[in-house]
């Protein structure tokens, strides 16, 4: 595809379209993670609906796919881009709430906090992630656990409708009457099925929530984690979901001075319920005598803050597992491998409590009903220098690998950060339906995703 050709699609959008050899290519093609090297073919970004159908209709007659990135977290699975147009929604960032009904309507370029903020005005939460930073839809596509997903399940299950614009430049709604089989796999199915330019879900009422984290020196990891994980087992109520963390954090004047360049064991919890359970909970691990208690009524929009992810594009490597179990063997495997004796300690290593809501399915659930699976692991380390990405990336693996005996069958599509047989992510019978939605909507396969669904 030659320059002039690429520039033929500007006179087609209202929306700004920058080729590899404009002197803000390099500026515009990144993602979230500056570590993943995207060129794209051409970026562009859309302010309509009707702009991205444009750009479909030109990839489809140019012999180009497209991708749509939000935010651009999680983009490192994708791989190369030199034959894909990548459409840059930031533009797009329309956000209503409907407070009688319950309900928000975003636009692809949406964050959570832009919708936990307005949202909060009316006593109500998204079903955001661990990061208000994190893109809305991309999210929500791949499943989206919250932090409050054990009180309210995925946040895909909560999703109404969607606006979507398909592979051949039709612009759809699609809900449970109208193009219901697409609408079944994209909550759930991922970016495959076309690009998203509006969506609506159901919002909670939940003004606010008891959350923070017990702090412990790193030394402490065994016998911290040991009783956290009997806490984690016991089967704490649905309106409790908690974490068990292993952080070293940097000596980088980013970083708060009571905690720079030191390395803890923490556990997070957060309570939708009555403050009395979750101090009932945690009473074994005050015991222990935690260096900081940071556990405090806070409005619900606001726990975001306190897992602590980047909200400013970062160098990380990271990966997740879904265990099977998690006997007390298995943090004893994690502890040798990550904790305070690990040869190259990461950023963050954590175990999520999943169950609850987040392993009922749902009647009219999409493709991702529930997580089949009781416990979730997702490492990350900072790279601070480009040299050092192997041997981090090492060290993922090998706290992984030291989890791998639990290990569930399925991965969890949000947080896998490595390129992956694309029925990892789905039990056989809903990934042979995707596939089959995919052949019906996008036989050319021109519309791209991270953990791409192929089509039958």
């Amino acid at each position: 595809m030659t320059t002039s050709q690429l520039s033929g699609l500007a006179t087609e959008l209202d929306g700004q379209v920058v080729l590899p050899d404009d002197g803000s290519y390099d500026q515009v093609r990144g993602s979230f993670n500056v570590l993943v090297d995207q060129r794209p073919a051409a970026v562009v970004f859309p302010e309509s609906a009707r702009d991205v159908a444009a750009a479909i209709r030109f990839a489809a007659g140019t012999g180009l796919r497209v991708v749509a990135q939000g935010t651009g977290h999680n983009m490192a699975p994708l791989g190369t881009m030199d034959d894909t147009i990548l459409l840059k929604m930031e533009r797009m960032t329309g956000v209503s709430i409907d407070p009688a009904q319950q309900v928000a309507r975003v636009q692809p370029g949406v964050a959570w906090g832009d919708v936990l903020a307005p949202a909060a005005q009316h006593g109500l939460i998204g079903l955001a992630g661990s990061s208000p930073g994190v893109n809305v839809v991309g999210y929500t596509l791949g499943g989206g656990a919250s932090l409050l997903s054990r009180s309210f399940g995925l946040a895909a299950g909560n999703v109404l409708w969607v606006e979507v614009v398909t592979a051949d430049g039709r612009i759809v709604r699609a809900d449970q009457e109208s193009e219901p089989d697409l609408f079944w796999a994209i909550r759930g199915g991922g970016g495959s099925f076309g690009i998203i330019t509006e969506m609506g879900f159901r919002l909670v009422p939940q003004a606010q929530v008891y959350a923070g984290s017990l702090w412990y020196p790193m030394e402490r990891a065994d016998e911290i984690l040991h009783t956290w994980r009997d806490m984690a087992t016991a089967g704490p109520p649905d309106e409790v979901s908690t974490i068990g963390r292993l952080m070293s954090f940097p000596d980088v004047p980013m970083v708060p001075e009571q905690i720079r360049g030191q390395s803890f064991t923490t556990v997070e919890t957060y309570d939708v319920g009555d403050v009395r359970q979750a101090d009932e909970l945690l009473g074994p691990l005050r015991d222990l005598g935690p260096v900081m208690d940071t556990m405090a009524e806070m409005p619900a929009g606001q726990i975001g803050a306190v897992h602590m992810d980047p909200e400013t594009p970062a160098p990380w490597a990271g990966d997740d597992l879904l265990l099977a179990d998690l006997p007390s063997g298995a943090i004893d495997a994690l502890v040798a491998a990550g904790g305070p004796d690990a040869r190259l300690p990461l950023t963050s290593i954590e175990i999520r409590l999943l169950g609850g809501q987040l392993g009922q399915a749902r009647p009219g659930a999409g493709s991702l009903a529930e997580i089949p699976a009781p416990f979730l692991m997702y490492g990350v380390g900072l790279v601070p220098d480009p040299a050092q990405l192997a041997e981090i990336q090492g060290q993922v693996q090998a706290v992984t690998s030291a989890m791998a005996p639990w290990a569930a069958s399925q991965r969890f599509f949000n947080l896998s950060e490595a390129s992956r047989p694309a029925d990892s992510f789905w039990p056989k019978p809903t990934f042979d339906r995707l596939r089959q939605v995919k052949a019906a909507v996008d036989p050319d396969n021109i519309v791209r995703a991270n953990h791409p669904v192929p089509p039958a």
